[in-house]
């Protein structure tokens, strides 16, 4: 999918209401900036934020952090967020293989949905669920790891489900038809998206103590 430019996004984030510009000065400070000690989660590859906004709306007492790599996609989330009176959530954009640079044994809980897949054998390191990944994400959980994916590329779940039990992960409530299994589904955009033209979800919960 072609990805849309919208001029002048790289500033008009900045004005974002919660949108932090500088998410490395918050190493290991970022229950600081939420000024409370409840469990932080984070999505990787937020899109236009509909997930991770649900989420801060839904659960008051978890901290969320949106991470996205473009500007013009992260835009459509800060103006979302713009409008709301929020104390839950920041939003970052970043490359995710500077994860390390951002966050120090505080997180805990990691959500991927509908990451780029990276078809091509040669760009797998490339994929969030490759060793390489993995690797990164230990050193920024708390106490344990957990993972919860969803996705509608079949050979990304495949690829994923193996990577992760290498890793040492137990996987839980693994389904290839998340919206026939599983009821009150807070949905992306990509979902929706995909779910309207039959296409089924993948998902799994993935745990390492």
């Amino acid at each position: 999918m072609r990805l849309k430019n919208i001029k002048g996004a790289s500033e008009k984030i900045l004005l974002g209401k919660y949108f932090i510009n500088n998410p490395s000065d918050y190493k290991g400070k970022w229950h600081k900036l939420f000024n409370n000690n409840n469990p932080i989660y984070i999505e990787i590859g937020m899109g236009k934020g509909n997930f991770i906004i649900k989420n801060a709306l839904n659960n008051p007492n978890i901290n969320y952090i949106g991470i996205e790599m473009y500007d013009s996609v992260i835009l459509r989330a800060v103006e979302k967020t713009n409008d709301l009176e929020l104390n839950n959530l920041y939003l970052i954009r970043m490359d995710a293989r500077l994860i390390e640079d951002i966050f120090d044994k505080e997180i805990d809980l990691i959500y991927l949905n509908f990451s780029d897949p990276w078809p091509k054998d040669r760009h797998a390191k490339r994929r969030l669920t490759s060793p390489r990944f993995l690797e990164r994400y230990d050193k920024i959980f708390k106490n344990r790891n957990i993972i919860i994916m969803k996705t509608d590329n079949n050979s990304l779940f495949e690829y994923s489900l193996e990577t992760l039990k290498e890793h040492g992960y137990i996987l839980f409530n693994v389904t290839r038809d998340l919206h026939k299994d599983k009821d009150n589904i807070i949905t992306t955009e990509y979902e929706d998206k995909f779910t309207s033209k039959g296409i089924k979800i993948n998902y799994l919960e993935g745990v390492k103590e």
